[in-house]
């Protein structure tokens, strides 16, 4: 019988030979993610109370990425109950070193064929890799850890290909927000988003990942890409020992899909994410102008090495405009430290940008870069609700770094293609 991609993973992972949509499988977890936030904090009680060991602590990982570097007593108390609490079930504890998402590829907790779960929505991410990756809540979290193990009911599946080379200032960021624009924000509710076509075969895994990110804004259960050699080779690159024997699946060709959708990457422009939703998407050249107090470069879905060179390069030898603040946060401490040998931090700061630390802290208006009341934020993170970055009564626009370089250059809305 044929098969998408997420059919593939999940049949195989409950050892069937096939599945088939609306399908309950129990399957077995590769990888438990916790965050700082969503984490030990919830369940610690309970967990104490089952008095169950951890089922798998190895497959186990807390990140702190929210909540650090800490800016308040309350957060840094959050931090340190969740460094205690792994050191007593022997469960990994990572922190100060980046969103987790980014660390979760580059550890070698994102693998093909894999299943991933974790209690951030956005643990969609690892799809990029052939991975069945997505977020759960923390009580379902305290049974995966007991017991090892979680229940899915098999997801429908959307046939998302692109076709044709990308134009001069138009990347992946482009790609995914003019497909959610095109679906919907509720359009692929529990669904599995898979891409295809040379586009997507052409792209980075940098890339990939941002695309995979966003699948959830779609209300997708699932953002899949088939792995390939250039998944291999990204995970040889960070010498992850899964890149071995990790099985590449692909969607058979006579799949069946509940929704087929095709674009042709030629026609795409610079687009942007407008207040308050993120599928109300619109060409940035028809709201070019409109005044920006802060342009922010970062997070799991815009901080990594390939965002980084793109908004340095724009950035060279030029200067941030007087009017916005440009802030910087590269998606891991690996990518800050690559970024610096590669010269683009200098880049970016000689422009006149400040560069921060590795962390969710902005996106989520936490710390680090939350904006105020009636201020407008360019951004390549991937929510724009009400409040996402601080204020309820700020605005704040999704793009592509290319597309927020430019904007800081020029203090409001700008279309990158104008700098190319």
């Amino acid at each position: 019988m044929a098969m998408t991609l997420a059919e593939k993973i999940l049949a195989a992972k409950a050892g069937k030979e096939c599945v088939i949509p609306g399908e309950i499988v129990m399957v077995p977890v590769d990888c438990a993610m916790m965050t700082d936030i969503l984490g030990p904090r919830i369940f610690a009680e309970q967990i104490e109370k089952l008095g169950k060991p951890i089922k798998n602590p190895a497959g186990a990982v807390v990140i702190a990425d929210h909540y650090t570097p800490a800016a308040t007593e309350h957060q840094s108390e959050i931090v340190k109950f969740s460094r205690e609490w792994c050191l007593k079930h022997g469960v990994s504890f990572i922190e100060l070193e980046g969103p987790c998402h980014q660390l979760l590829a580059e550890k070698g907790y994102s693998y093909p064929g894999s299943i991933l779960v974790g209690t951030d929505s956005h643990s969609c991410t690892a799809g990029a890799f052939g991975c069945f990756a997505t977020g759960i809540g923390s009580t379902e979290m305290l049974g995966v850890l007991v017991n090892g193990e979680i229940w899915f009911k098999v997801p429908e599946s959307i046939r998302i290909e692109w076709k044709g080379s990308l134009a001069k200032g138009v990347y992946a960021k482009d790609i995914i927000l003019q497909t959610i624009g095109e679906i919907g924000h509720a359009g692929a509710t529990y669904c599995s988003m898979e891409f295809f076509g040379d586009t997507i075969e052409s792209l980075s895994m940098d890339e990939r990942m941002c695309i995979a990110n966003m699948a959830v804004e779609a209300g997708a259960k699932v953002g899949l890409i088939a792995a390939d050699q250039k998944t291999v080779d990204y995970l040889k690159y960070h010498d992850i020992s899964q890149a071995e024997n990790a099985p590449l699946y692909c969607a058979d060709p006579d799949a069946c899909y509940a929704r087929r959708l095709v674009f042709d990457a030629s026609d795409l422009v610079p687009v942007a994410a407008c207040p308050h939703e993120v599928d109300n998407v619109k060409p940035v050249q028809d709201i070019a102008g409109l005044k920006v107090d802060q342009v922010y470069i970062g997070s799991c879905t815009g901080g990594r090495l390939n965002d980084l060179r793109i908004a340095a390069k724009m950035l060279q030898g030029k200067q941030v405009s007087k009017k916005i603040r440009l802030l910087v946060s590269p998606s891991s401490q690996r990518v800050w430290r690559e970024a610096l040998e590669e010269g683009l931090l200098k880049a970016l700061s000689d422009a006149g940008s400040v560069v921060l630390a590795p962390t969710c802290g902005a996106c989520l208006g936490l710390h680090s870069g939350t904006i105020g009341k009636g201020e407008v934020c360019v951004s390549t993170t991937n929510r724009n609700f009400i409040g996402r970055m601080g204020s309820k009564h700020g605005d704040v626009y999704l793009v592509s770094a290319a597309t927020a370089a430019a904007t800081a250059l020029e203090g409001c809305i700008t279309d990158p293609r104008a700098f190319l």
